[in-house]
């Protein structure tokens, strides 16, 4: 087994920051779940400590998280999220500029749960390897294919194909008395906006439907909005639902 020094801890608890989950190309799963899950998955662990071999205190100097696991390991970030081909069909989520790490790590988990083809982000939307965006996902980080695209380039690459273009407004129409295309034959992509803005106005030209979320009952709405992890769920569930 490979010493723990205290340089290695040092590396290690530096992958709290995107800057150096980039430079080194790794990142950090801790917990027992999530540790089994990355040894199914095809990414490479670089390396693995358990506390009953390193003491808790080393545990303690490592751990990205509130309080140390019984096992952390060290992981290669896959070599997809940077590339990606546009889609021939297929039902995709398209996040625009999600910014906060536990609205991503449970979009992944819906995009799992549902069967999501995979999912494109903007390049300001949240590191998926984020310490909190991994331990949110629950292990869906190792399933689900994250890819960061330019999404204007995307959307028009999908238009081309004749796909379609989903998205989430306040002035759409009503998902449940809408005609929903699942991406049998045509990629279909379901556009998610940012927390507080919205699907950008620069991206929101190439929505081909605009949808909406109406509330119980709809004559009366409590909240302004959905967050945007629960409106992913009421969105893609619907899809599937007609699939």
């Amino acid at each position: 087994m490979e010493t723990l020094t205290n340089a290695r801890i040092k590396m290690i608890k530096s992958l709290k920051d995107k800057k150096f989950r980039d430079e080194y190309g790794l990142f950090v799963v801790e917990g027992e779940k999530m540790v089994a899950e990355a040894r199914k998955s095809g990414f490479g662990i670089e390396e693995e400590w358990r506390t009953e071999e390193v003491g808790q205190k080393a545990m303690e100097r490592m751990t990205l998280l509130s309080s140390p696991s019984p096992v952390l390991a060290v992981v290669r970030k896959p070599d997809y999220i940077s590339s990606w081909t546009v889609p021939s069909k297929g039902l995709w989520l398209a996040l625009d500029s999600v910014r906060d790490p536990g609205n991503l790590g449970t979009i992944l988990r819906i995009a799992d749960w549902f069967g999501a083809d995979g999912i494109f982000a903007s390049p300001d939307t949240v590191d998926p390897f984020n310490p909190k965006v991994v331990q949110a996902s629950m292990g869906a980080i190792f399933r689900v294919k994250f890819h960061y695209a330019d999404l204007q380039s995307l959307a028009q690459d999908i238009l081309k194909q004749h796909g379609k273009l989903y998205g989430t407004f306040l002035d759409g129409r009503n998902i449940y008395d809408f005609d929903l295309c699942t991406g049998k034959e045509k990629p279909s992509v379901i556009v998610m906006g940012n927390e507080s803005e919205g699907i950008s106005p620069a991206l929101a030209q190439y929505v081909t439907d605009r949808l909406y979320i109406p509330p119980y009952p709809r004559d009366c709405p409590g909240s302004e909005s959905l967050n945007v992890a629960v409106a992913t769920a009421v969105t893609i569930a619907e899809f599937r639902r007609r699939d």
